[in-house]
């Protein structure tokens, strides 16, 4: 799939990894829908990016039905749907003990809600219209790309919830790409390592030096850019399906 032909939704896509794709996705000139619950970021990303080439809809991954009518507008502003991105997610730490109670069961809930059940949620909607695609190189009418983290594989002290909610992300990756090969859909799942994103921005210098200095090479945190560029990668590539790709400087996770 060329570039230029990139019709994309991109949950979780006002801001940091998911806005990067958005960015990289139009400077290459496709067109995005950005997913997402924050107006005012929506706002700017849609200013920032163009009217032209992206609109804002509010939506909640987790709302089967919101996801579905927002798909819908989507494609309609589109002109089409062959890409979805699912960059919306959420951090969920939290002990399994705490000092003063056990991890309430709504918090792990709630993380497996938004991560691993929002992206299945998005996926199956987008491939519902994807289906039904001109078929272009190969028979290919769509790709699906999650995105995943290196917690999925050695989660840290404090992450039961969240390396359980990206290792599902990566354990669906396989089967649905092999579902919905006979359809010409692909899907693939990025698992980053530690990125500069807003939370990391909200972290001590000191703590963001630390990281740095555990990643092998090169020794620096993630940028964005180097996400959205393995994204484009994907995108163009139709020989990339069912696989999880590790992003992450050759980093392995401490246990804390």
């Amino acid at each position: 799939m060329q570039l230029d032909t990139v019709r994309a939704v991109i949950t979780g896509g006002v801001s940091g990894l998911g806005l990067a794709v958005a960015q990289y996705i139009v400077a290459h000139g496709g067109k995005v829908a950005l997913f997402d619950l924050n107006d005012d970021k929506g706002a700017a990303a849609v200013a920032a990016l163009g009217e032209g080439n992206a609109r804002y809809f509010n939506t909640n991954v987790t709302d089967e039905a919101g996801v579905v009518a927002s798909l819908a507008a989507a494609r309609e502003f589109l002109g089409g749907l062959n890409v979805a991105m699912n960059c919306a997610g959420i951090l969920g730490a939290g002990r399994v003990l705490g000092k003063e109670a056990p991890m309430p069961l709504a918090n792990f809930q709630t993380t497996v809600m938004v991560n691993l059940v929002g992206s299945f949620n998005v996926a199956k909607a987008a491939a519902n219209l994807m289906q039904h695609n001109e078929p272009g190189q190969d028979g290919e009418r769509g790709v699906i790309i999650n995105t995943a983290s290196v917690a999925a594989y050695e989660g840290q002290i404090g992450q039961a919830a969240y390396s359980a909610s990206k290792g599902g992300v990566v354990g669906m990756t396989l089967p649905m790409a092999r579902e919905l090969a006979r359809f010409g859909i692909r899907v693939m799942t990025i698992a980053p390592g530690v990125f500069w994103t807003p939370m990391v921005d909200g972290m001590p210098e000191s703590v963001q030096q630390s990281l740095a200095a555990s990643i092998p090479f090169p020794s620096r945190l993630g940028k964005p850019e180097d996400f959205a560029s393995l994204v484009g990668h994907i995108v163009g590539n139709p020989y990339l399906n069912g696989e999880t790709i590790r992003l992450d400087g050759a980093t392995r996770l401490a246990p804390k």
